[in-house]
């Protein structure tokens, strides 16, 4: 029954459905992303659907474990039970939200990536909040210099309430590396926070910024 509901559900922020676990770089993704966020489960042995069709246990432990251990720095602790459901066997693997992020997960091609979770779906991390992730571990404190291109930032956001990357360089009329530092000093403070839509990453004042 615990199962059961959580399938029904359906996937979303801490909930995803594997049809099996061919490959330990594309699972290694999914449980960085967990830990770089909220936290989740996986239910393995599940369609996206929905529709329980169970697993091989044994060699689904095995390959969640090599992702967890050989594609995952930080190495991803996970606690992994099996559940029989309807004579099928469904593998739960859950994914607490880390204290050690940001983790990186090794893709097919070795380089290390890392990912955190929106909605349903697993997001490429920019270089602005890995680098927030980094700063927040290491207990880093954050000077901020109140100056013309913070000014203008704060302009812009009362008007339009949310800027990309590109357009805070535009407006300020700074280069890259710049406007990136003084987003990586607001987001770490809280200052801004990180809207991910999938498409396009927004910078938008936090709510208690605005009240």
């Amino acid at each position: 029954m615990y199962i059961k509901n959580l399938i029904a559900d359906g996937e979303g922020q801490q909930l995803d459905f594997k049809f099996n676990i061919s490959s330990a770089p594309k699972i290694a993704k999914t449980l960085v992303a967990f830990a770089n966020t909220n936290g989740g489960r996986l239910l393995v042995g599940v369609k996206d659907n929905g529709h329980i069709i169970g697993v091989e246990s044994e060699e689904e432990v095995f390959m969640i474990e090599l992702a967890a251990e050989r594609f995952c720095d930080p190495i991803i602790k996970v606690d992994m039970t099996s559940w029989m459901v309807d004579g099928k066997t469904v593998l739960e693997v859950y994914v607490p939200k880390s204290a050690e992020k940001p983790h990186y997960a090794k893709d097919e091609n070795g380089k290390w990536l890392v990912y955190i979770r929106k909605e349903d779906e697993n997001h490429l991390a920019d270089k602005v909040l890995t680098e927030v992730f980094k700063r927040r571990k290491d207990n880093k404190n954050t000077v901020i210099r109140y100056q013309k291109p913070e000014k203008a930032l704060m302009d812009y956001l009362k008007t339009h309430k949310k800027i990309t990357f590109p357009d805070f360089c535009h407006i300020a009329n700074i280069p890259p590396r710049l406007a990136e530092k003084i987003l990586i000093n607001l987001v770490s403070i809280s200052i801004l926070r990180i809207d991910f839509t999938g498409q396009q990453n927004y910078y938008v004042l936090n709510q208690k910024m605005v009240d």
